[in-house]
């Protein structure tokens, strides 16, 4: 971290935020566009702003503050939560969240946060609203499942519970259509790199691209399993804990569901991932734990394969650690 830099925790809320300055001052601003203008002009040139990742709340301030030129870091809650636990504290508000951002950012070696492009941005809204509409529209269907089970279904709840779901798909089917466009206009070398890949398809080879920026936000696979949360947590400490090896999921958890959905296919026609599949449940392992291990083969290989922008080769001995 630049020394230079004057560190600003904020604490953000749907109206509000508050700021803790590097002398520990507490400022208050309105969330929103003048309440932005405002604590720009509060603050020097060589602020480094820190605050934590807030669903949606957090965005525009950033992008605003960046597109100003001003040092960015987005940190994830949970350190926040688990630095003002090492420091036992008790008081927990939103000014007291911002002190112990400030502190946090002072005493770390801090990442700058980039923003995303616009196409970028626009993907990440279709890809979000698609995960809504899919999930409506199972709800729906298993609601007309439901209808005729009663053995008498009404035809005005049943053609009403139709028409939604027709208007659903054609939505979902124009959302994918643009989604693919955009992924094509930019990365059609890694989509087809991606489809070539036994397991994966273009649906999930679209998504793998948009969720992973087309693998730019990683230096190694490593970090990439763990934004999916499919790397081992275990949990033993001397003779008496032996905790069950699981895996952590804090991570992207629309990322990890893909991957295990790709699995199945993957331990039938990809040799490396069955080969692997095979190998752990002959050693006694169970098919839930093997298909976690497929699935962090499969994201090794598309990485690899992006990365060095060569195709899939079914005899290749992969030499990434």
């Amino acid at each position: 971290m630049d020394k230079g830099k004057q560190i600003y925790g904020i604490d953000i809320s749907k109206d509000v935020y508050d700021v803790c300055t590097p002398e520990g001052g507490l400022l208050q601003f309105e969330n929103s566009e003048g309440g932005f203008r405002a604590f720009a002009k509060a603050i020097p040139k060589n602020a480094h702003c820190v605050m934590e990742s807030t669903g949606y709340y957090h965005l525009q301030l950033a992008y605003f503050l960046s597109d100003r030129d001003f040092a960015v870091s987005i940190v994830n809650p949970l350190k926040i939560k688990r630095f003002i636990q090492m420091n036992l504290s008790r008081i927990k508000t939103d000014k007291s969240d911002a002190v112990w951002i400030m502190k946090y950012g002072a005493s770390q070696d801090l990442e700058l946060w980039e923003g995303d492009s616009e196409l970028m941005q626009e993907n990440l809204q279709l890809t979000r609203l698609l995960s809504v509409y899919i999930k409506q529209s199972t709800q729906l269907k298993n609601k007309i499942h439901g209808e005729h089970t009663l053995g008498n279904p009404s035809k005005v709840v049943v053609s009403s519970l139709k028409r939604q779901l027709r208007s659903l798909s054609k939505e979902i089917k124009k959302l994918e259509e643009r989604l693919g466009e955009n992924v094509r206009s930019e990365h059609q070398k890694s989509l087809t790199l991606l489809k070539g890949i036994p397991g994966i398809g273009e649906k999930t080879a679209i998504s793998l691209i948009v969720l992973t920026d087309n693998f730019t936000r990683f230096d190694s696979y490593k970090g990439l399993c763990s934004y999916a949360g499919i790397t081992p947590v275990i949990r033993e400490s001397g003779s008496s804990v032996k905790g069950r090896p699981r895996i952590s999921k804090m991570g992207n958890a629309k990322l990890r569901n893909l991957l295990f959905m790709c699995s199945f296919n993957a331990c039938r026609f990809n040799t490396a991932c069955r080969a692997l599949y095979e190998r752990l449940v002959a050693k006694g392992k169970s098919k839930k734990l093997a298909l976690i291990a497929v699935c962090n083969k499969l994201l090794k290989q598309a990485f690899s394969i992006v990365r060095s922008g060569l195709p899939y080769d079914p005899n290749h001995c992969s030499v990434i650690k």
